[in-house]
């Protein structure tokens, strides 16, 4: 019954994302140069424009609504069950972009997003029948989660203060869905603490580090926006968020511990053919490829 409404609330986020994308898409376009196809970024003083711009927190108001419903869904199931549904919002964002822009929607553009949602979908549908209930989470484990974390923020941090002018789309939607799965594994993580009456001074660097992840997740989006249509930054994130997830969720929390080594090579397939779907995306969609021509 709690993993049914997990799921639900998993399609629900999904929704709330795609709206939230599409609208913060719009706002960030319209307040970033972006003459003869040059991409500038998104600097903090378009940061400031964007807070007080409407549409802009109205797709704020979405993003958070999703992610409350995403979160209560981690409170009821498996991570490597309700992470991955993200992926739907793929398919809503590519129709509301392709209506927003009257831009048509081609059949290799098809054929990506079929490949990063069936791929997911695959994955999805053996989580389901092999995830294994939560276990006791260890300071251990929370350490581990920590270190990885932290190291990508210094990482990331530098790389995009010195190479923000040079990075791409594909290159900024891998970096945030790098550190949004860390985040949703640290929120799962932090879930569990709480609900083992665990108040610690861990408990709390763990919502710390998880803030700073968001933020500058957050700044990766949003200069994705910049740079490519949102339904490219909606597939990298919602298979590359999943897969990091997954992993922290396997191999740190243990919730795969039933699966044989034959789904866990199906596990690999199928996130593989998600992984060439984001990658031909960036390479097949329209409004990319009408910008390289400019």
């Amino acid at each position: 019954m709690f993993r049914a409404i997990a799921i639900a609330l998993s399609l629900m986020a999904a929704v709330f994302l795609a709206f939230g994308a599409q609208f913060q898409n719009d706002s960030v376009e319209k307040n970033t140069d972006k003459a003869k196809g040059e991409k500038h970024g998104v600097s903090i003083a378009h940061l400031m424009q964007l807070v007080r711009n409407p549409r802009w927190l109205g797709g704020m108001s979405f993003l958070v609504g999703g992610a409350l419903c995403q979160i209560a869904a981690l409170t009821m199931a498996p991570l490597i069950v309700v992470q991955p549904i993200g992926a739907l919002a793929l398919v809503i964002t590519a129709l509301l972009n392709a209506r927003a822009t009257k831009t048509a929607i081609t059949k290799a553009t098809w054929v990506a997003i079929a490949l990063c949602t069936g791929g997911i979908a695959t994955f999805v549908s053996l989580a389901t029948g092999i995830a294994s209930d939560q276990k006791q989470l260890s300071d251990d484990n929370l350490y581990v989660i920590l270190s990885i974390l932290g190291v990508l923020l210094l990482v990331l941090g530098a790389v995009f203060l010195v190479q923000r002018h040079k990075m791409s789309a594909l290159t900024f939607i891998l970096g945030a869905g790098i550190l949004y799965g860390f985040v949703a594994s640290l929120i799962k993580a932090v879930v569990q603490r709480i609900s083992q009456q665990d108040f610690s001074l861990l408990t709390l660097v763990c919502l710390v580090v998880i803030g700073l992840a968001i933020l500058l997740g957050g700044w990766f989006v949003q200069n994705a926006y910049a740079s490519g249509p949102p339904d490219l930054v909606i597939a990298g994130l919602t298979v590359v968020d999943p897969m990091v997830a997954i992993m922290v969720a396997i191999v740190i929390l243990g919730e795969a511990q039933s699966a044989d080594a034959l789904t866990l090579v199906i596990f690999t397939a199928t996130a593989l053919v998600a992984i060439v779907g984001v990658w031909l995306l960036a390479k097949v969609h329209p409004e990319l490829k009408e910008k390289s021509a400019i």
